[in-house]
This record gives C-alpha cells, structure tokens and sequence, in this order.
C-alpha cells in the first residue's frame, strides 16, 4: 500500500471549498506558492490542477450570480452606476 504523502498537494481529489471568496483566497495563495519557485515539479503540475478546478469553480459561481442579476433586471444587465 504506498504510504501517504506528506506534501501540500496530492493528486487525490481535495473538495473545492464551497464559497467563491474561500475559493479566491486558496488561489490567490496557490498562485504565490507556484509564482515563488518553491514547489518541486511533480508538485508544480499538481498545483495547477487544484487552480485550475479552483479557477473553474469561481467562474462559475460568477456566471450563476450574473444570470441572477439578468433574471432580476428583466434579462439585460444594466450598466453599474456607483453613488
């Protein structure tokens, strides 16, 4: 049976977090760590994997509030106007 890895990342499926804004802060986090040249390559790949499932999953959480606001401004969005 091989032994569990000790490293941040492992290729096993790790649940995305369930709030875009947790998920913005692990990648935010995630890109620091690859940008910084810590990781080791097989480390490297695994993390962008996680970032981009990561990147997927606050995309979509966008588009769902989006179409949101499409549904409550009767199907157009309108430009935003701050105060």
């Amino acid at each position: 049976m091989p032994k569990a890895s000790s490293t941040p990342f492992t290729r096993d499926a790790q649940a995305l977090p369930s709030h875009y804004e947790a998920a913005m802060q692990e990648l935010e986090a995630l890109v620091a760590r690859m940008e910084s040249g810590e990781l080791p390559l097989d480390q490297l790949l695994v993390a962008y994997e996680r970032g981009a499932a990561l990147l997927q999953l606050c995309r979509d959480k966008l588009q769902a509030v989006e179409n949101q606001i499409k549904v409550l401004d009767n199907g157009a969005l309108k430009p935003w106007k701050s105060a």
